[in-house]
């Protein structure tokens, strides 16, 4: 059986939260202002070829990829810190049983165990593309 959190561990997990918090939203901030550094519209205009075109289209779905993906864990995050407000941190969103301690401490913002993580895993799976 999984322990509860003790109060001691909640106030670390979430200072561990806050902390992520703060350096993804800087590094959304470098992101964007490195693309606007970029100028992948000039990039682009000053392409030769289709290779080149698809290259500099790359490099914009790259950049826009690593923002999209640094918003969906400040997401994750958010919905943590609210799951410790409302006291329901630690509690499995799934079979509302208890998310261990270990498993919080890898992934803070975990809210399934690792049983519910992985079953859900299985049934929401991205088929791969067909060629």
């Amino acid at each position: 059986m999984i322990e509860p959190l003790s109060d001691t561990q909640i106030a670390e997990l979430k200072e561990a939260l806050k902390s992520r918090f703060r350096e993804l939203r800087e590094e959304i901030r470098q992101e964007l202002l490195a693309s606007d550094n970029e100028r992948y519209i000039d990039l682009a205009g000053q392409v030769h070829d289709i290779e080149e075109e698809s290259v500099a289209d790359l490099l914009v779905d790259l950049n826009l990829a690593i923002i999209d993906q640094h918003i969906r864990e400040l997401q994750a995050i958010d919905a943590a810190l609210l799951r410790i407000a409302n006291n329901e941190y630690g509690v499995c969103v799934d079979c509302g049983g208890e998310i261990g301690y270990s498993r919080l401490k890898a992934n803070p913002a975990a809210e399934r165990c690792l049983d519910c993580q992985e079953r859900y895993e299985h049934t929401h799976a991205t088929p791969p593309a067909s060629l």
